[in-house]
């Protein structure tokens, strides 16, 4: 049980190290994690329910088996391309 809970310590200062190295600094990093976080809750809703629909409209068959995969490998394409890192604000001129 110890292992367990250092484990979870080293994982966590990793992560904080790793987030603070980026450009930008932890708060920025933070703040893409949320923005990623918040991404992922909606695209799994969105799974969950037309999941639903599949097993309700298609309960046997071809579509029941490979609809579900399809969908999510359509909402993990959605995925990297809306959780990519916004383009950073052009450079201040002297």
């Amino acid at each position: 049980m110890r292992a367990f809970f250092f484990g979870v310590v080293v994982l966590v200062g990793l992560s904080l190290t790793v987030l603070s190295i980026r450009p930008g600094g932890l708060r920025k990093q933070l703040r893409h994690a949320v923005r990623r976080f918040r991404i992922v809750l909606v695209l799994a809703a969105v799974y969950v329910v037309a999941d639903a629909i599949i097993r309700i409209a298609f309960p046997e068959g071809w579509v029941a088996d490979y609809g579900p995969a399809g969908i999510a490998i359509v909402l993990a394409v959605v995925f990297v391309l809306l959780a990519q890192d916004p383009a950073p604000p052009p450079a201040a001129k002297p």
